[in-house]
């Protein structure tokens, strides 16, 4: 698993406080509604040249951290 904590970014100014990849714009928001829409890793990476694989995995680990965590809280 990846440690989402040394790629994933908080900061308020950005995209209203979005998690996002690297202190880019791009949120784990847009990556999982990319893949929920039928792209693939190598498509996403092949339309952003900025992002690599390991930024894909932090995303998704993340939000599987934040769907366990609010499951719980439940």
């Amino acid at each position: 698993m990846v440690d989402y904590r040394e790629i994933i970014t908080l900061e308020p100014g950005k995209r209203s406080g979005k998690p996002c990849i690297r202190g880019m714009r791009i949120t784990v928001g847009d990556i999982l509604g990319w893949m929920a829409a039928g792209m693939t890793t190598s498509q996403i990476l092949n339309e952003f040249d900025e992002l690599n694989e390991t930024d894909i995995l932090a995303a998704l680990s993340y939000a599987a951290d934040r769907e366990n965590k609010n499951y719980q809280e439940i």
